[in-house]
């Protein structure tokens, strides 16, 4: 595997075992940095469309080898058409302006300073692509804050909880799954 791609490790794994329990066959399925393409790969068999995106050339290609409808794109911009399902294992490691090594695999790890900087842009933007009674699968890590992450997701209206969940190297990993609070409107 290109060394510019994120492989498939256990946070990916947690994902996908999650995302094909959540996953219908009359989804419309989005997975936001797709990496190696393993999760959207392995959800083509289980929905009506699965179509990635990703921000890294290398990752976009790989994906793309993989039989991935994928766009190379930052998050979700330029996305158009409403999402059932949309899955995102996303760079989630706190990370200094020092510890940045410039190359794009960092696309898939820099977290920022707290680990949320692009999780939170996520959960502002997420409504423009989810369908009314769309359901999101974030992978979130201990050290990110799982409920600073919750909190940004109740702050944008949605409800959250963990679906799945594994301690790995010193760091809790979850999946958390979000929908639209209906009762907030």
């Amino acid at each position: 595997m290109d060394d510019q791609v994120y492989p498939p490790e256990a946070d990916t794994r947690l994902l996908l075992a999650a995302a094909l329990r959540e996953v219908r066959p009359s989804d419309r399925v989005l997975e936001i940095g797709t990496g190696s393409g393993e999760i959207a790969h392995a959800l083509q068999a289980s929905a009506a469309l699965v179509v990635a995106t990703d921000i890294s050339p290398h990752a976009a290609l790989a994906a793309k080898r993989r039989g991935v409808a994928v766009i190379r794109t930052d998050l979700f911009a330029g996305i158009c058409g409403a999402f059932d399902l949309v899955v995102f294992n996303p760079p989630y490691l706190p990370t200094s302006p020092d510890d940045r090594i410039d190359d794009w695999l960092e696309y898939a790890l820099d977290g920022g300073p707290d680990g949320r900087a692009v999780i939170e842009r996520f959960i502002e933007e997420i409504g423009r692509v989810l369908a009314p009674h769309g359901r999101i699968l974030l992978l979130v890590s201990s050290l990110t804050g799982i409920d600073e992450v919750r909190e940004a997701f109740s702050r944008q209206g949605y409800v959250s909880f963990a679906v799945a969940g594994e301690r790995i190297e010193g760091e809790t990993l979850v999946v958390l799954r979000a929908i639209r609070d209906l009762c907030a409107r």
